[in-house]
């Protein structure tokens, strides 16, 4: 599909780039207080667990090895396993007891939900979700996750009666329509928070930064999920890749940012009601003014400024779809302490010893020496092998 096949959408209108311009702001100083802050670090995390070196950890300026010792890895493995086997290992993840006050008097209906909660478990791939969570939680510091709610087209074998033919049936699958609710494990490096809160309820908003494949946006706007507008792939960014690679893949992605926040209720209500006057309670471009009358709301940009999706927030509760935990708690800041910042001073000694070792086996291997120039033979190049003979003019 060609990316202009939405040109005829319309062009943004004063309230959309006024949206935009709201949550694009607070989001950008967002990033900017967490990169400044951590994502330096995250990076070195990231290449202790997976043991890819980097000229920028080199724990002095002469060292020539390049190893990385696993023993951060095992901590993080071990930890890793430990918790998971706490969460899941026992067989029975949800604790639900039946009241004694039932009307019912049927002890089996909480089983029958418990049933039901592990098998939508199973088919949403909710374990795997925790366990790349939780993961993270142990390299970054802080686990974070995305609940969505959707509803999928899901198939079973089914049998049906063949008419007038008795005893016979078909076999086949029948198509049926049911609620999914899947965890989406959240790098931190695509996350952002407003850095006065320490909690995602205290915050101003969040916001959930990712690449997607631009056939997943045309078919929103196919199906009414999205607004129609004119789309294109974007530029790469390798800050928001979930991991280091070499080369980053670039061809065909948008870059989408999804806000879960508070936004001024004219906008939302003036997209809503197209362009209805909204009474402002503060003086127009005072500081108040933009905070003054706030609603939740859930706002998806692509590339930058395309408005995608605006409206206020559908959940009953008004909570926002995002969960988040602390490895280990930093009181006071949002980010949490994972396990290889606590080991990190043991993994840069480690490492520091390791490397030392083998440059000074090397120097024993092949030691460095000196030689008389005049005596090798014009174009000599000189090289330790064994067996090899240098030929000498003279003595």
């Amino acid at each position: 599909m060609s990316d202009t096949e939405f040109d005829n959408s319309e062009e943004p209108t004063e309230e959309e780039n006024g949206l935009v311009d709201f949550v694009i702001d607070h989001t950008n100083r967002w990033r900017d207080y967490r990169d400044t802050n951590f994502l330096a670090d995250w990076d070195e995390y990231e290449r202790i667990f997976r043991g890819r070196w980097n000229a920028m950890d080199k724990t002095k300026e002469t060292e020539r090895s390049r190893l990385v010792s696993p023993a951060t890895q095992q901590a993080i493995e071990t930890r890793h396993a430990e918790i998971m086997e706490a969460i899941f290992g026992q067989g029975e993840f949800f604790d639900i007891k039946d009241d004694i006050m039932d009307v019912n008097g049927n002890p089996l209906d909480v089983e029958d939900i418990k049933a039901k909660l592990n098998e939508d478990f199973k088919q949403d791939k909710i374990i795997k979700a925790v366990d790349a969570i939780e993961l993270m939680a142990e390299i970054y510091g802080t686990g974070i996750g995305e609940v969505i709610v959707k509803e999928v087209t899901a198939y079973r074998p089914a049998t049906k009666p063949i008419p007038g033919v008795a005893g016979t049936a078909a076999i086949g699958v029948e198509e049926y329509k049911r609620i999914s609710v899947p965890l989406k494990p959240v790098n931190p490096k695509n996350f952002l928070i407003d850095p006065n809160a320490t909690t995602i309820e205290d915050a101003m908003g969040v916001a959930i930064e990712k690449f997607v494949s631009i056939h997943k946006v045309v078919e929103g706007m196919e199906k009414g999920i999205y607004r129609k507008v004119n789309i294109g792939p974007s530029g790469n960014d390798d800050d928001l890749e979930p991991t280091q690679e070499l080369i980053e893949y670039q061809d065909d992605k948008v870059k989408i940012l999804t806000y879960y926040g508070l936004v001024p209720r004219e906008y939302i209500e003036q997209l809503e009601n197209e362009g209805a006057d909204v009474v402002d309670l503060f003086p127009e471009d005072s500081t108040a003014d933009s905070y003054s009358d706030l609603v939740e709301a859930i706002v998806v940009i692509a590339n930058g400024g395309l408005l995608l999706k605006a409206e206020k927030s559908p959940y009953m509760m008004k909570d926002r779809p995002v969960v988040a935990y602390q490895d280990d708690t930093v009181p006071g800041r949002f980010w949490g302490r994972g396990t290889v910042e606590k080991a990190y001073n043991m993994q840069k000694a480690i490492d520091a010893q390791l490397r030392s070792h083998l440059d000074s086996l090397a120097l024993t291997t092949a030691p460095m020496i000196a030689m008389d120039a005049t005596r090798l033979p014009r174009g000599a190049k000189f090289e330790v092998k064994p067996g090899k003979a240098i030929l000498t003019n003279g003595a």
